[in-house]
């Protein structure tokens, strides 16, 4: 734990604002500003192309890449950001795994409110599926709006009875349209970046007059995680939503679903776009990596597995039946 790094980034986070609501073309100036300023790995290629019918920056490790696919959303309160403020995570995400990345430029609030950009994710992963990519090398990802959007995408496709993908990776989610989490008081203050009153406001855009109390855009405190696949979720203790995440990870556990809830002590929101500079942000994003090459190897195994018997998925619940079958003979015994 480097507390030096720590202070100095803080420090930066807190440089003083200009008084009074900023416009939404400032806000996304000055987002596309510091995020110009974090570091992106040099060992990938980036290519612009098309997901679906959505814009999406194709991020691929230079060495060649393995079997597994990660579809990323980025962050920005629904309102800012783009696949190219994403990038340093993209990027080391693809440089740390060897996995091929697209990372989609959903559309944004106010311009286009709830529930466009979950339209467009669901989008994005439908083409991914109509392309062949098998659902269990497909892992999704994201920071801050990004992240709660690897849930809210989940729970859409579900819905519409697409296949899930293989994992969950969301840095710093943002789950809550509510504001109900404690964090969102006893972090105010602490959290160098946001208070409840930025938070609310681009919010407001985002959601444009719906009830907040619905699933996809409160899942922290909402949804049915029923069926979903592994999650990891990574946040940090200086942040107004780390309850988003501690929530989430709790609905998640009494749902059935394996769950790692990854808690970073004194660091500020998405501090995994400090890597090259914080130590705490490579070593999660190390973590990161790990839990998606567990996932998606094991992914890409099963669906080797059912493309070599030449009849998909049925010859692979056989022998998933063969197993009860012998599991229950053994628990008989």
């Amino acid at each position: 734990m480097s507390k030096e790094q720590r202070a100095q980034i803080d420090a930066m986070m807190r440089q003083p604002r200009p008084d009074g609501p900023r416009s939404v073309e400032a806000i996304r100036a000055g987002f596309k500003a510091l995020m110009a300023r974090m570091i992106v790995p040099d060992r990938i290629r980036v290519t612009r192309t098309t997901l679906g019918d959505r814009p999406a920056l194709r991020v691929e490790p230079d060495d060649g890449r393995r079997a597994g696919t990660i579809l990323y959303f980025h962050g920005g309160g629904w309102v800012f950001g783009s696949p190219e403020t994403a990038l340093s995570l993209t990027g080391n995400l693809v440089a740390k795994t060897g996995f091929g990345a697209y990372s989609v430029d959903y559309r944004l609030a106010p311009e286009h409110p709830f529930p466009a950009a979950i339209e467009d994710t669901l989008g994005a992963y439908r083409a991914l599926l109509d392309s062949g990519e098998d659902p269990s090398t497909i892992a999704f990802a994201g920071d801050s709006a990004g992240g709660g959007l690897t849930v809210t995408t989940c729970l859409a496709a579900r819905d519409v009875g697409l296949p899930l993908p293989a994992a969950i990776v969301a840095f710093s989610a943002g789950l809550d349209a509510t504001r109900t989490g404690e964090s969102m008081d006893t972090k105010e203050g602490i959290d160098p970046i946001f208070t409840r009153e930025a938070v609310e406001r681009t919010g407001a855009m985002y959601v444009a007059g719906a009830d907040p109390h619905q699933p996809l855009l409160s899942p922290a405190v909402l949804a049915d995680l029923t069926g979903f696949p592994p999650m990891l979720l990574q946040v940090g203790t200086n942040e107004i939503l780390l309850d988003d995440s501690t929530r989430l990870a709790a609905r998640a556990r009494a749902a059935g679903v394996d769950v790692i809830l990854d808690v970073t002590a004194d660091v500020p929101h998405v501090f995994q776009s400090f890597a090259g500079v914080l130590d705490e942000a490579d070593e999660a994003l190390d973590r990161a990596a790990v839990f998606l090459g567990q996932r998606l190897r094991a992914g890409a195994r099963r669906a080797r597995r059912w493309s070599g018997t030449g009849h998909g998925r049925p010859r692979a619940d056989r022998h998933r039946s063969r197993r009860l079958r012998v599991i229950s003979r053994l628990w008989r015994r």
